[in-house]
């Protein structure tokens, strides 16, 4: 009888067959003995249910999936987490450093008795690191922020403190961050290791009107979640991002 907890990876995906079926493979891959995965597809037509279909055959235990159109990106994670049986919740859409990222996370979990964990993740643009982010520990006031997709939760958390909200179009995952964890209700433990290599030019960073946007809706969730001053914030976590790419 499995004794480890139960892990469960939330991949979404919209005409992207060929990077889901890398992700397929990795999250196969791991080390880690008990993972659930969770795919969301936003109604593909590039064969991408055929091929869900064909890689769950036998192992619907292992891998679920639906396939429907969505209300964009934070709508389609919700509906993994709710999909989700796992007591600790990640998502994955890159590519892990290595076959042991899921088993270091939750023995750090375990370990240290946290809600969570997160690590660093490097950007890539093929195979060339553009931003390396290390974050360490931190406030949310100081501009601090874990890198999302680095960040996997106790199902708990999610339990007491809602989901991701529909209405940010780019910073959804900033808002939630802010809301769990600006007044320190939510404990993280900091693996200071690359866990994930994240292809660059996604939402938020794919041009400057994008990135500008960002900003804004982060700004939103700032004083959303009652952070004062969220003007000097937005400004320390832009330098931070700037540092980032300083360090390469």
């Amino acid at each position: 009888m499995n004794t480890k907890p139960k892990v469960s990876v939330v991949t979404t995906t919209y005409n992207d067959i060929e990077n889901l079926r890398r992700i397929l493979e990795q999250v196969r891959s791991q080390s880690y003995p008990n993972i659930e995965h969770i795919v969301v597809d936003g109604g593909s037509t590039d064969g991408t249910v055929e091929l869900l279909r064909a890689s769950s055959q036998g192992k619907e235990e292992t891998l679920r999936w639906i396939s429907e159109p969505d209300q964009g990106i934070y709508d389609a994670i919700n509906k993994g987490i709710r999909m989700a049986s796992g007591d600790i919740i990640g998502y994955c859409c890159d590519r892990y450093a290595s076959g042991q990222v899921v088993e270091q996370m939750v023995d750090m979990i375990i370990r240290e008795g946290t809600d969570g964990v997160h690590g660093d993740l490097c950007y890539m643009d093929g195979d060339r690191i553009v931003r390396t982010w290390k974050q360490g520990q931190g406030h949310i006031r100081s501009g601090w922020m874990p890198g999302h997709p680095t960040l996997y939760l106790r199902r708990e958390v999610y339990e007491r403190y809602g989901l991701y909200k529909t209405d940010y179009r780019i910073s959804g995952d900033y808002e939630f961050m802010v809301r769990i964890l600006y007044k320190n209700q939510v404990r993280l433990s900091y693996l200071p290791e690359t866990l994930i290599y994240m292809s660059y030019g996604g939402t938020s960073n794919k041009s400057l009107g994008a990135y500008l946007e960002s900003l804004k809706e982060g700004h939103c969730a700032l004083k959303e979640n009652g952070v004062p001053f969220a003007c000097v914030t937005d400004a320390l976590r832009t330098l931070r991002v700037l540092a980032q790419f300083i360090k390469v």
